[in-house]
């Protein structure tokens, strides 16, 4: 029995022999092995991250909503109003310009005539520019007319420069309506000279109606030639170099000027014309455009004034300013007249006018002067009770030449 165990043992342990010979024990192989495997996986594992990396930085770049370099900087220096949009019409950059004209309200384009040009340039891939009548904000109250350019920024963003033209619109209507005027204005006195020049040859063998027809045409020829006379004046008014070289002007001697020249008128209406204030008074500027200003409003102040009343210039110099008040006791003007008594050939009274021969022009061009010499003029006005004109200059200082000069 003992025999047979033993048998047993022997046998179990030449088994594990045979097994052990067949796997050798030294295992160094293995170790490159593990390093290569590792190497493997590692480099594996650092692309997965860099791919990773790159798609999170695009996916931040599409919905980044940062300008390409250097947009910023050009939107602040033109002075075009300026917005950049992006793939889906956001704002990404707007200049101050584009939100005073109105293009850009609540970080969104507000018309959408702008969005049409935008989506035109994305479907052809080419530049447009347009002129546009828009309303100026989102409320509508008020238009402007801009000159629009729409084009591709880099692959996705879009650049859109807007130009105001509405003053220049405006000026061209003004234009428009000036030569309308002229031309009415001018037909009147015309006509009359030539249906005069007719009569007086057809009353040629009767001395008073030779004598009644000379005395009108020489009425109209005087008025057409003040028309005439005072479209030159606004004419040169609206130049360049109305005043360009300003001279040192004493106020008496305007105010003086003024009323001489229309004592006759004003004797003639029984009106009284008086003239006062602060003596001495200096500006700089052109001396013969600043007597027809002042010539203008005492001759308005005669024309709207009645009979026996009184007419009063008066001179203030105070905190480096000169005013020069022509106050009368007229019929006034209403109050929502008193910002167009300024505009060319407006006239409160028409049948006024007409019949004392005024064109309309006077007070256009007493604006005018006075802008020119840097100043402005102002008008109070009660119905009933008279009006009072206030021109307002700067007083002479050197500073004060230097600067009409660099304006004018």
């Amino acid at each position: 029995m003992r025999d047979l165990k033993r048998i047993n043992v022997l046998r179990s342990e030449a088994d594990l022999g045979e097994v052990t010979n067949l796997v050798p024990m030294d295992s160094a192989w293995l170790v490159p092995l593990s390093l290569a495997f590792g190497v493997f996986v590692g480099a594996g594992m650092v692309t997965i991250i860099v791919l990773a990396a790159r798609r999170g930085q695009m996916a931040v770049d599409v919905v980044s909503s940062a300008v390409p370099d250097g947009v910023d900087q050009v939107l602040d220096a033109i002075e075009s109003a300026g917005v950049v949009l992006d793939h889906s019409n956001n704002v990404v950059k707007a200049s101050p310009g584009a939100m005073a004209f109105g293009i850009v309200y609540n970080g969104a384009l507000v018309h959408p005539e702008i969005v049409k040009l935008i989506d035109k340039v994305r479907r052809r891939g080419e530049p447009i520019a347009e002129e546009l009548h828009l309303a100026r904000g989102p409320f509508g109250e008020a238009s402007i007319y801009l000159f629009v350019r729409v084009a591709r920024l880099g692959a996705r963003y879009i650049l859109l420069l807007a130009d105001d033209r509405t003053e220049s619109y405006r000026l061209d209507e003004v234009r428009r309506d000036f030569i309308a005027n002229i031309s009415h204005e001018l037909k009147t006195p015309i006509g009359a000279v030539s249906l005069l020049a007719e009569a007086l040859t057809e009353a040629a063998k009767d001395p008073v109606q030779v004598k009644k027809f000379a005395k009108r045409l020489t009425k109209e020829s005087e008025r057409l030639t003040r028309i005439t006379k005072e479209i030159i004046q606004l004419s040169r008014l609206q130049a360049a170099d109305a005043i360009s070289k300003p001279e040192l002007v004493d106020i008496d001697d305007v105010v003086a000027q003024a009323i001489d020249q229309n004592q006759v008128a004003a004797e003639s209406s029984r009106i009284k014309l008086v003239s006062g204030g602060d003596a001495g008074a200096e500006v700089y500027g052109d001396e013969p455009l600043l007597a027809v200003a002042l010539h203008n409003l005492v001759a308005n102040a005669i024309q709207y004034s009645p009979k026996g009343s009184r007419i009063g210039v008066g001179v203030t110099n105070s905190d480096g300013v000169v005013e020069i008040a022509v106050t009368d006791q007229g019929i006034g003007i209403p109050e929502d007249e008193r910002d167009r008594v300024f505009e060319r050939f407006y006239r409160i009274d028409p049948a006024r006018s007409r019949h004392t021969g005024g064109s309309g022009l006077g007070l256009s061009i007493v604006k005018h002067v006075v802008q020119n010499h840097g100043g402005d003029v102002r008008v109070w006005s009660q119905p009933g009770n008279g009006s009072t004109f206030t021109i307002r200059l700067p007083e002479a200082t050197s500073a004060g030449a230097a600067s009409l000069g660099e304006e004018s």
